[in-house]
């Protein structure tokens, strides 16, 4: 068999095994799959009336809020099962099996590969339901036209893509799973902090870089222009930039800690 050939045999077995063991034991899923449900249905049910008046200016609106902050939320859904791959990745690296895995006559890609298109796919499931919640709750994108809706879904694939193998870098660095949980908790906080509850010119003038330079808010902003016809602006060819730099940085870092000898 050709190495490609080879690599993409035991990819697809390692893709196999990620996906089993997501099937076995599903609660590490569901509970990072909560958090997003409840903070839309928190922001919408609960906050709805007062966050959607003070961005209209005095005119509540729950049904406009709830599109305002769909975006958002299906980006912090890829941020939070991000925390399950590293914690996934840094279990197989406590419990010896990626060492095991070293020693095997198999592509030395393929552990890592498995990982994260079976993550990616995850995300990807955990998007569309949380998405298939926002419509039951009320949210519609009528004016988004076919190739909108591919554009948004290929954005989504990349941001989980770019944020899957940086979640894979955290687990393999970590020296347990409790450690990769805290340490890859930043990408559920990121959301909190950009443009996902509240335009960023609503904020104070000093926190607004903050929520500026950071990836999720071009990718927020991009996927609500898609969706919801706003002005996407400089954000799409940024967050492009975004994905692009984060998936280089976490492959490489992922890669060298992997191929790196065990202490």
């Amino acid at each position: 068999m050709s190495s490609l050939s080879l690599a993409v045999r035991d990819s697809s077995t390692m893709l196999r095994r990620n996906l089993l063991h997501a099937r076995r034991y599903p609660s590490l899923t569901l509970n990072l799959l909560l958090t997003p449900i409840m903070l839309l249905l928190l922001f919408v049910y609960v906050f709805g009336d007062a966050m959607s008046a003070g961005i209209g200016g005095g005119g509540a609106d729950r049904s406009e809020y709830i599109a305002y902050i769909v975006p958002g939320i299906l980006l912090m859904t890829i941020g939070s099962n991000v925390v399950g791959t590293a914690v996934s990745v840094a279990t197989d690296m406590n419990e010896g099996i990626v060492a095991r895995f070293r020693t095997m006559a198999i592509h030395r890609g393929s552990v890592l590969f498995g990982h994260v298109v079976g993550s990616v796919l995850q995300a990807i499931i955990s998007v569309v339901l949380v998405g298939a919640v926002a419509v039951a709750m009320g949210f519609r994108s009528t004016d988004a036209t076919v190739l909108e809706w591919i554009a948004a879904f290929g954005l989504l694939v990349l941001v989980a893509l770019a944020f899957t193998w940086m979640g894979v870098g955290l687990g393999m660095g970590s020296p347990n799973a409790e450690a990769a949980s805290n340490n890859a908790m930043p990408l559920i906080l990121l959301p909190l902090i950009s443009s996902a509850f509240v335009p960023i010119d609503a904020m104070p003038g000093w926190f607004q870089p903050i929520a500026e330079y950071q990836p999720f808010t071009p990718a927020i902003e991009t996927l609500r222009g898609l969706l919801l016809g706003t002005e996407i602006g400089h954000n799409g060819w940024l967050v492009v930039v975004w994905c692009l730099g984060l998936t280089a940085l976490g492959y490489r870092w992922s890669r060298a800690q992997f191929n790196r000898d065990p202490k």
